[in-house]
């Protein structure tokens, strides 16, 4: 099931916040690694490292490195004694303790023990990881026409792709340039500036500790799906929307769409989007159409017949149709680079249209900007 190997630092290719890219020799062949110093200490140049290759070895979509395991002959010192008893990633060989934001030794446990309601906080949902940079984007763009300052956005991480919030570099950017207040990881999911142990409690941090005007919730890295009707880590998105809607927050779910993948379930609105939103969601959410227009206005007239389906739904949602005049440019100036399965703003703007459309609607309910019309 695991695929060890055991080989020598010869490089530091570099990294970002929580995580540094290896150059390994490998019984005389390069394999390219990433460590988290937060779990194995310091790497440096010379060091052992023992590494599991499983997906590399594979070419798994989670394969693009070989994973640092332990620095065998230099461990890291004891970590001092500290607050928090909250182990994620439970009964796996690395499992770290955080405190988390909600549990008794935090100093917002009184804060967060009976708090119950978002209070209206705009929550987008959506099924990709690459969705988060574009969402966060149309809402400051809706921000910046309404003169309104640009909002607080928390991103609340869940655990269906990858569990340290240290892989993503699209979260360490946003953080860095100041478009994301904090990551907030819940579930098995770890490495967030705040931990919580549930989807509800991560929102309810977001609210309540960071002040957030509005939240995103999706998956960390690394999508998982068979190509069946209910084997997709996507799943999730349908129960954020219910969670959303509980605590009294306004659900808006992004649509998973593209013109440019070869797979036809995810040709305009993804299966996966239909199944979470249609099948699992049971509150109601705003769906956000994108009004496309020129080359892509078929593809708007495919997306917007699929989404009316989700109207007829158990749910009962509500679909809104949102122009995305300007939203291109609003993209582009993403201080990451946006990539959805490979493809880039370029070769799939659709992708990227949609879920910047429901940062906007998401922020009409901060800053008074006109969002969505229903469709």
């Amino acid at each position: 099931m695991i695929i060890w190997r055991d080989g020598v630092v010869r490089r530091l290719l570099g990294g970002w916040p929580g995580a540094v890219e290896l150059e390994v020799d490998v019984d005389g062949s390069p394999m390219r690694a990433l460590a988290y110093p937060q779990l194995v200490g310091d790497v440096l140049v010379g060091d052992r490292v023992l590494l599991t290759a499983s997906a590399l070895v594979r070419g798994l979509g989670t394969g693009g490195y070989a994973m640092v395991v332990a620095v065998p002959d230099r461990l890291p010192p004891d970590a001092p004694p500290q607050a928090g008893h909250i182990v994620k990633a439970r009964y796996t060989p690395l499992q770290p303790m955080v405190l988390g934001v909600d549990e008794q030794e935090s100093p917002w446990h009184e804060v967060l023990r009976d708090a119950d309601d978002l209070a209206q906080m705009p929550v987008v949902v959506a099924d990709l990881h690459s969705a988060l940079p574009a969402v966060v984007a149309g809402a400051r763009l809706a921000a910046e026409r309404a003169g309104s300052p640009a909002p607080r956005v928390a991103y609340v991480m869940t655990d269906g792709g990858a569990l340290p919030a240290w892989f993503s570099r699209s979260a360490a950017a946003l953080r860095e340039a100041g478009w994301l207040e904090a990551t907030i990881t819940v579930g098995q999911a770890f490495g967030g500036d705040l931990e919580a142990v549930t989807v509800h409690s991560g929102l309810l941090a977001a609210r309540h500790v960071l002040g957030a005007d509005l939240a995103v919730v999706a998956q960390g890295p690394g999508n998982l799906g068979t190509g069946t009707r209910w084997g997709f880590s996507g799943v999730s998105a349908g129960e954020a929307v219910n969670a959303t809607a509980t605590l009294h927050g306004r659900p808006v779910a992004s649509l998973r769409v593209s013109g440019a993948d070869p797979r036809e379930r995810h040709l305009g609105v993804s299966h996966h989007s239909l199944t979470a939103y249609g099948r699992v969601a049971l509150a109601p959410a705003d769906v956000v159409v994108p009004v496309l227009q020129g080359e892509l206005a078929e593809l708007g007239e495919r997306i917007e017949e699929q989404a009316q389906a989700l109207t007829r739904a158990a749910a009962g949602h509500r679909v809104v149709r949102v122009s995305v005049d300007g939203l291109a440019a609003a993209l582009e100036g993403t201080p990451v680079r946006l990539t959805t399965m490979g493809r880039g703003l370029g070769e799939d703007p659709a992708a990227f249209l949609a879920a910047g459309a429901a940062g906007v609607h998401a922020a009409s309910f901060v800053s008074g900007y006109q969002g969505g019309q229903p469709a």
